[in-house]
């Protein structure tokens, strides 16, 4: 009955409409009621839940890049990434891509990197040709790639969903080679849509060019090497890098690229305040839902229920993938992580599968989720920028869905693309 409770009005506010922070903290609070417990015990876990160290990296990244977006930072990786692989068929899709890639690891946001690639994207491939909806579906699905390189604040918050014992280092570290695949898969659907399509290709600017559009947007990718290799060598932790990251975003934006205006800074202050505030709620009472969960032994009837189904790691991991890609394109992706790690991370760990490849599959399960409707708010960025409906893009997206799911596929059963890189660096 309690988790008819639990379950039940959660799915019954999330229906109305119900923000997600309110419906897992109500849902928890009727439980805890049901159960007899002190009401306080609900205010106790969610304190508790963002209590923690570690967040505080997340605040930062969230102002450091922010500031990169409004600094022209975003613009100078753009100009790069046209340079360098402009030429290929599908020209400015393949630069989105690759500027996605660059651009995701300054911000670590996929929402951040679908609205400033995007911004600057999606308005050129229309003056040079490309469907709107092309442009599009290329800038959402290339957005989830930041979730999964340095500095990726989801990364960060199921570090701390699986007990704050699994290194950030190591997820940082385990995420970029699936983080490359994922690149690549996107440019192959983007070079056979395009090719399908008849749209042009850049004309290659020259190597003189390309290296002053490298110099250009060195101070931007300097950025990246100090948030990885800082948290990587142990030269500082993850929070402490989120600072640095945000000192030398204001350094290069304010003295380097003087872009940066007062008014600017302000407004990029008050978005980091408001996005922070949003995130620490939904993970506190995601972490009380998350503490329910785990006192009515969901994890254990869940790992006796799969071991009933199969015992091949292989089939398990498969039905996992099913389920997070089914509870991704219902819920955003915070609350998701805090929610599902305490459940999925014993089930898998109990068939073998290392928490750090966990970590990997459930960040790229759950970031296609928000690239697919009704809850996908990388969609929904992705469609204003475009000034398209949602279906608009729904019904051409599914080349880039089958790129994204197959580098799921082999991020899944291939655990050395995950696995291999922080082994180098041990």
């Amino acid at each position: 009955m309690e988790l008819w409770i639990l379950f039940g009005s959660f799915t019954l506010l999330l229906l109305i409409g119900t923000p997600v922070a309110f419906c897992l903290g109500a849902s928890s609070f009727f439980t805890v009621l049901y159960l007899g417990l002190p009401p306080v015990v609900v205010f106790q876990r969610l304190n508790s839940g963002i209590s923690v160290f570690a967040l505080m990296a997340i605040p930062f990244f969230i102002f450091a890049g922010d500031l990169m977006v409004r600094g022209d930072i975003a613009r100078r990786l753009v100009a790069l990434a046209g340079s360098m692989i402009g030429h290929l068929r599908g020209g400015l899709g393949q630069v989105n891509i690759v500027a996605s890639l660059m651009f995701g690891g300054v911000s670590g946001s996929a929402a951040a990197d679908a609205s400033a690639v995007g911004g600057l994207m999606v308005p050129q491939m229309k003056a040079r040709g490309f469907d709107v909806d092309y442009a599009v579906n290329i800038t959402v699905v290339s957005s989830i790639i930041a979730l999964m390189i340095p500095p990726s604040h989801n990364m960060i918050i199921y570090s701390i969903a699986a007990g704050g014992r699994l290194s950030i280092a190591d997820l940082f570290t385990a995420g970029i080679i699936p983080g490359l695949v994922l690149a690549a898969s996107l440019m192959i659907a983007t070079w056979w849509v395009a090719k399908r399509r008849g749209y042009p290709t850049e004309p290659f600017p020259g190597f003189a060019m390309m290296w002053r559009l490298f110099v250009s947007a060195m101070p931007g990718l300097i950025l990246i090497a100090i948030i990885f290799g800082g948290v990587r060598s142990g030269w500082f932790t993850a929070s402490e890098s989120s600072n640095i990251a945000l000192v030398y975003a204001l350094l290069v934006t304010v003295l380097v690229y003087r872009t940066l205006p007062l008014s600017e800074f302000i407004e990029a202050t008050k978005g980091a305040v408001r996005t922070t505030a949003m995130v620490l709620l939904v993970i506190g009472c995601a972490a009380c839902f998350g503490w329910l969960l785990a006192y009515l032994k969901v994890p254990a009837q869940l790992v006796e229920i799969l071991q009933n189904i199969s015992s091949n790691p292989l089939v398990i991991l498969l039905l996992m993938n099913l389920i997070l890609l089914v509870l991704g394109t219902f819920m955003d992706m915070s609350p998701l992580i805090v929610i599902t790690t305490p459940i999925f991370l014993p089930v898998a760990t109990a068939f073998g599968i290392d928490p750090v490849h966990f970590g990997v599959i459930l960040i790229l399960n759950l970031g296609i989720g928000l690239c697919t409707p009704p809850v996908g708010a990388v969609l929904f960025v992705g469609c204003a920028v475009g000034r398209i409906s949602i279906w608009q893009a729904m019904r051409t997206i599914w080349p880039f869905y089958g790129a994204a799911f197959v580098t799921l596929m082999m991020v899944t059963y291939v655990p050395a693309l995950s696995l291999w890189l922080p082994s180098v660096f041990k």
